[in-house]
């Protein structure tokens, strides 16, 4: 599996990342351990699923994590995580 990460502020692309894991492990547990390799790697705290988020990662298997996902304040629009390649 991979997953494209991207960091974006008025429509410039700050930073980008893509996580792949190739372990038999569930789907799921790929993606939130590359949610949490993202947010060690961009020093982020980690995001909260808000249920607009599940909706649409279930759809698109994509979402957008903007200043509601975050606890501590951010100095950019949002993180999108794209899943770009599955098993």
């Amino acid at each position: 599996m991979r997953i494209w990460f991207k960091m974006m502020k008025d429509n410039h692309l700050l930073r980008d990342t893509t996580i792949t894991d190739e372990s038999d492990d569930t789907r799921t547990h790929k993606i939130f351990r590359a949610i949490d390799e993202v947010c060690y790697a961009f020093d982020l705290g980690k995001p909260i699923w808000l249920d607009a988020n599940v909706a649409e990662f279930k759809r698109h298997a994509k979402t957008r994590f903007t200043r509601d996902s975050f606890i501590e304040s951010i100095d950019f629009d949002f993180l999108e995580m794209h899943v770009i390649e599955e098993d």
